[in-house]
């Protein structure tokens, strides 16, 4: 088994951790029988990947032995993202038989997540992705593990996500918001269908939490009340400016008229 020790952001909005924690929760409500799990998206940089380690580093904490399988083989982000020091052995060495699938786990220094990275990119990886070989690892990692993701390609761009959805519990969709229409949504949903795959559901990401409304205004009212239990939750800024409005209303309210009056004026010419 190799070893690799992941790097995280540490600058982390509470209501981003909040998310996973709701996302963790859905998933576990999904059943008993959903054990193995493909994520996948409709194009590139939509988040597939930051959501699928964030989501495995998510479970891991809540005491659960979680495997994460990079199958995203033509274009891998996760190992360039996240890790440090050198990976020697992936998914591509495993599934074209040269080395056996404990060779390429890598234990993290996350408490009970260990993964595979997606090595060298192969020639055929929809072929060695609904192989026999790939069936035969997740057999063997059910046995050992709680959970396990697989992070796929991009199903509107290859096939390979559906591929791999054949041998799973379930597929989870990322959708970006305000990046993907409804339509493009749709195709990639009826190709899950025609795997034969149970789609647990849909996340959409990138949404806008600091817009004027219902969320936004929402996710500053919990952040008041709730953020100073989990850290830094990025409200400083804004408290910092409603104290100096309310200074500058109560300097004003004290004034005499005329001098609101220049007072304004200087105000604007200044700005």
């Amino acid at each position: 088994m190799q070893e690799v020790n992941l790097q995280f952001d540490k600058n982390v909005d509470y209501r981003v951790k909040e998310a996973y924690k709701t996302l963790r929760t859905n998933v576990e409500f999904c059943g008993g029988n959903v054990q193995v799990i493909a994520l996948t998206s409709c194009t590139p940089n939509e988040g597939k990947s930051s959501i699928t380690m964030e989501l495995a580093k998510s479970f891991a904490e809540a005491g659960n032995k979680i495997l994460l399988i990079d199958a995203d083989m033509r274009k891998s982000v996760l190992a360039g993202r996240y890790r440090t020091g050198g990976v020697r052995l992936g998914l591509s060495h495993c599934l074209v038989k040269k080395f056996s699938y404990e060779d390429v786990i890598c234990s993290t220094n996350v408490a009970g997540l260990d993964m595979i990275f997606s090595g060298p990119v192969p020639p055929n990886p929809s072929e060695l992705l609904g192989s026999d070989r790939f069936m035969e690892i997740l057999e063997t990692a059910r046995k050992k593990y709680d959970y396990i993701f697989v992070d796929t390609p991009p199903l509107g761009s290859v096939i390979d996500a559906a591929v791999v959805a054949k041998s799973c519990d379930g597929t989870m969709l990322i959708v970006e918001s305000n990046a993907v229409s409804y339509r493009f949504v749709q195709q990639v949903k009826e190709q899950l269908d025609k795997a034969d795959s149970r789609i647990l559901g849909v996340v959409l990401n990138k949404v806008e939490l600091n817009s004027r409304g219902y969320y936004g205004h929402y996710g500053r009212y919990y952040g008041k009340y709730y953020g100073k239990y989990y850290g830094r939750y990025g409200e400083e800024n804004e408290k910092a400016a409603t104290a100096e409005v309310k200074k500058e209303s109560a300097q004003k309210k004290r004034m005499p008229a005329k001098r609101q009056e220049e007072d304004e004026i200087e105000f604007i010419e200044d700005f």
